[in-house]
């Protein structure tokens, strides 16, 4: 193992096992701290490991969360699905990965939303609509690239919001958040239509205008 994946390693091994102490502390230096010697390095150590502070160690928390989706989606057959079904499944899985630690992540969304920690919410989150498409097996480049990205920056921010607040059924599941993904994403797709209709007709348009006015010249 390169001293890149030692670090990476012994990161997430602090980050799991300071989720229990944020939960009751709050995302702070001392649940950090305290996940470290839990887990078997000191104080000194976790100083080295997120020289950053705290805005390091949540960056790697979201990190940490997506390679364990990644990790799962190996084992599902997502060229099978429909676009749509392949992004339902991976933010489904995302939140699920996360459900043991849902009130350290209700407190690691306190400490994102304030202001000066903007940037980070906005390039984590960024970062997992990211690597869902290229899961879903998305190869775009273009302007498709970037529009596919910010609106299921929408569909998975709204998500992860109305999850927090959902008490979940008996027997530990989420109906009510799944069905609200449902929807979201149901909106999104007419959204994302949008421009590929407007360019549609403004192409119809544009051979319209031509069969009638071949010179160029119109009348207007």
């Amino acid at each position: 193992m390169c001293d890149e994946d030692l670090i990476r390693s012994n990161r997430d091994l602090v980050i799991a096992a300071a989720m229990s102490h944020v939960a009751f502390d709050g995302w702070t230096w001392k649940a950090i701290k305290t996940g470290a010697i839990d887990a078997g390095f000191t104080e000194a150590d976790a100083a080295r490991l997120f020289i950053g502070g705290l805005g390091d160690a949540a960056d790697h928390f979201a990190d940490w969360a997506d390679r364990r989706m990644v990790k799962e989606l190996n084992n599902i057959d997502l060229g099978s699905m429909r676009i749509r079904d392949r992004i339902y499944t991976c933010i489904q899985l995302r939140i699920r990965t996360n459900t043991p630690h849902k009130e350290a992540l209700r407190r690691l969304m306190s400490f994102l939303t304030v202001p000066t920690n903007a940037g980070l919410l906005a390039k984590s989150t960024w970062r997992t609509c990211s690597r869902i498409w290229y899961a879903a097996g998305d190869t775009s480049t273009d302007w498709n690239y970037y529009s596919k990205r910010g609106l299921l920056a929408s569909v998975y921010s709204s998500t992860i919001l109305y999850w927090m607040s959902d008490p979940g059924d008996k027997s530990g599941d989420f109906p009510d958040t799944w069905g609200f993904l449902e929807r979201r994403i149901d909106n999104v797709l007419k959204t994302f239509g949008l421009p590929k209709k407007f360019l549609a007709n403004l192409g119809e348009l544009t051979r319209h205008v031509s069969r009638c006015y071949p010179d160029g010249k119109s009348n207007v």
